[in-house]
């Protein structure tokens, strides 16, 4: 195995920065990871899958994308210089940074590409192929496979955390506040105004994963044809039912020939201490669908 720094660009010009764990012999196969909120790619579990499924001939690609750490400033080819970070990032833009990472492998040579997400990484991963499908059937047609690792239902989240500063926030956009800090008790992570309300109340294209909602027909995740990939954990994970109860509600939910979906055991949401075990199933799923 050789790793290599890399530089890229999203499709909009902003700078992207990661590396790519190569395997011995060349391979059209990449996996690219996409980390979660106010992550970045140099965790240990992006190393551990990246190290297990070298050993299935798929290299990694793990980026920090716009939305990396909690704030910063983010700098493209068009020399403006923009806030980034989780606290500030438009969620929408995600598309633009996933495009960006998928024309990188195919102009590196790759040809088959599987996208995983962790946590928010999983939210943009959705919503970045259900845009590709819409509006890039090229790079579409690329994407083998789907892993979402810890997806959450994210409005829902954010309004449950938030429910007391939904009429605050709303206030502070109106007077042309929204870069300013929500206050520290309405969500567990630094954000922004305008992001808290992003993610709260203009929600319409992320609001695809209604865990526990029967009445909802899951019109996104089932337009997906290709291989599905649904971990959590069952400690301190961030759903609003039984992460069992979880399972069983994709399984039925979710109508995909190769769909995947269970749990791990004793993980958290960001799997300390299991990053084996999540890395050894990932590459076992990826293993039945190259």
């Amino acid at each position: 195995m050789t790793q290599e720094i890399v530089k890229f660009y999203a499709t909009d010009g902003i700078t992207l920065d990661g590396y790519i764990n190569k395997c011995e012999n060349n391979t059209n196969k990449i996996l690219i990871q996409t980390h979660g909120m106010t992550s970045n790619c140099f965790k240990y579990k992006a190393n551990a899958i990246s190290n297990e499924v070298l050993k299935n001939g798929i290299d990694s690609l793990c980026y920090n994308n716009r939305g990396s750490e909690i704030a910063k400033f983010i700098k493209g080819k068009d020399g403006v210089v923009r806030l980034g970070g989780s606290a500030y990032e438009e969620i929408s833009e995600s598309y633009y940074d996933i495009c960006g990472a998928i024309q990188f492998a195919l102009d590196r040579g790759y040809t088959d590409i599987y996208l995983q997400g962790h946590s928010l990484g999983s939210t943009k991963t959705v919503y970045a192929y259900n845009r590709l499908l819409k509006e890039n059937n090229e790079l579409a047609s690329h994407v083998k496979a789907l892993i979402l690792l810890s997806l959450v239902d994210l409005p829902m989240v954010v309004k449950y955390y938030g429910k007391d500063y939904l009429e605050y926030a709303k206030e502070k956009m109106e007077k042309g506040e929204g870069n300013s800090m929500i206050a520290p008790d309405a969500f567990p992570y630094p954000l922004s105004v305008k992001v808290f309300l992003r993610y709260a109340t203009n929600n319409g294209d992320i609001d695809f994963a209604k865990f526990g909602n029967e009445e909802d027909d899951f019109e996104v995740l089932n337009s997906f044809k290709i291989p599905l990939f649904f971990r959590w954990g069952n400690v301190e994970e961030i759903l609003s039912l039984d992460v069992e109860k979880q399972v069983d509600f994709i399984k039925r939910k979710i109508h995909n020939d190769k769909l995947d979906a269970s749990f791990i055991d004793g993980a958290n949401h960001s799997y300390f201490g299991k990053e084996e075990q999540l890395a050894k199933e990932i590459a076992e799923f990826l293993n039945k669908n190259i």
